[in-house]
């Protein structure tokens, strides 16, 4: 493939990719509580935590040593596609008498294959990107925000786009339907991609962990790969709460009378996608940043990010206060790039090239396997309490719990974490004065 239009197609690639999960992800809580799983909101985006916790690492290894990378990415899309649609068909067929077992099952069929896509497609664009002569820094960064900008467009279009009954996408099984087929138009794309070839069999007897890719456990030997991992999984359990509730919080002010007509409460997935829309734009600051003020201080701009995050929710509403909900978006952006972009392009270039793939499996296990899984579940906990099980639901006092936690968590890592540019400017010092 030609260097010309390298770009174009891993701009494709990653539109496609995130379209996908772009399409349920925010919208989806709407859905369930109108189906009466409310209380098992939680489950369901605690569920794609768990299968990041084994399947990012496992398809990594696979991509490591035995398929190239692209041919599992069209795979996991493939499988992930075809159960997504099986997902909406069989909440289609059922109407009022969905039962939670089989729809739950067909879920997490899906998610469990998708999940690793994200990992794989960014070592289809590193691999893409290094042949063509490319530094993955610069020129990663601004084809990933074409991802953003696919996750946009199905929000927005599952938002205003209606069924025949008339009831928006967002709040129907329809938006499993347009995920599912993003997937199965992503798995025959992937085929089109750059080969990825699999590391080479040494000569020689291998040990297990180098035959099965697990060497990049070793990473945590290193006191600074162990303390960005602790603090992945700390930070990962801030990303799925939004997503897993916010839709749901802003539409619930339908039901107060005050609120019942305001734009916001009625299009919840359309005012979130500014979150996406900040998002997109940060992705380009990333580079800036990342020169500008290294790893450590973009990470813990990052982790306040998500303090204002939440805490806007927690003080907004739909109508005089929807400025706050529109700020809560905007820190978003900041809030999830910042940490995840940055920290994947940490891991590339601070790893071996034989267990690169594996070692971005491992970025998403701590972020969105371990991290996602205790956070949604703790997160459940703490909404089931103040809202589906309260006398008086408090959707505030939830909110301003999880920007307590992510207070936290970001003074801890500006303490324990040390800022590895001047790490390597204090090991050289030795050198320089022999």
């Amino acid at each position: 493939m030609k260097n010309s239009n390298i770009s174009f197609r891993l701009i494709l690639m990653n539109l496609l990719e995130f379209a996908a999960w772009g399409a349920y992800l925010t919208s989806m809580g709407s859905f369930l509580a109108r189906s009466g799983f409310g209380p098992q909101i939680w489950l369901f985006f605690a569920t794609q935590g768990f299968v990041s916790i084994f399947m990012p690492a496992l398809m990594g290894i696979v991509a490591d040593k035995w398929i190239p990378a692209q041919k599992v990415l069209s795979l996991c899309q493939g499988i992930a596609g075809l159960a997504m649609l099986g997902a909406g068909w069989y909440a289609m067929t059922s109407g009022a008498n969905i039962q939670f077992g089989l729809f739950y099952a067909l879920y997490t069929i899906s998610v469990a294959f998708y999940m690793p896509t994200i990992a794989i497609s960014n070592s289809v664009a590193y691999n893409a990107l290094e042949k063509a002569g490319k530094d993955p820094v610069k020129a990663f960064p601004p084809i990933r925000v074409f991802g953003t900008i696919g996750f946009i467009l199905t929000m927005l279009f599952v938002n205003f786009m209606k069924g025949a009954d008339g009831v928006q996408f967002q709040h129907t099984y329809n938006q499993f339907f347009v995920s599912g087929i993003l997937s199965l138009v992503l798995c025959i794309y992937a085929l089109t991609l750059p080969n990825c070839p699999c590391k080479p069999k040494s000569e020689g007897t291998q040990s297990f962990a180098e035959a099965t890719g697990l060497s990049a456990f070793r990473l945590f030997k290193d006191r600074q790969f162990a303390v960005f991992f602790i603090f992945s999984m700390l930070l990962g359990a801030s990303l799925q709460i939004t997503n897993g509730y916010a839709n749901t919080f802003i539409t619930s002010f339908k039901e107060n009378p005050l609120f019942a007509n305001a734009w916001g409460a009625n299009n919840a997935n359309a005012l979130i996608s500014l979150s996406q829309i900040s998002e997109t734009l940060c992705i380009l600051l990333i580079p800036f940043f990342m020169k500008k003020f290294g790893i450590k201080k973009v990470m813990l701009i990052a982790m306040f990010a998500w303090v204002f995050r939440f805490g806007f929710f927690g003080a907004g509403n739909p109508g005089a206060g929807v400025w706050m909900f529109v700020l809560s978006c905007i820190v978003y952006g900041v809030a999830f790039d910042f940490f995840n972009i940055s920290g994947s392009l940490f891991v590339n270039e601070n790893t071996d090239k034989e267990i690169r793939s594996s070692a971005q499996g491992l970025f998403m296990l701590m972020t969105n396997g371990l991290g996602a899984s205790i956070g949604t579940w703790a997160a459940g906990k703490v909404v089931n309490h103040f809202v589906y099980n309260a006398a008086t639901p408090s959707w505030s006092t939830a909110w301003y719990i999880f920007a307590a936690y992510a207070l936290v968590v970001g003074i801890l890592f500006m303490i324990l974490f040390k800022d590895p540019e001047k790490a390597k400017k204090a090991a050289q010092l030795p050198g320089e004065i022999d």
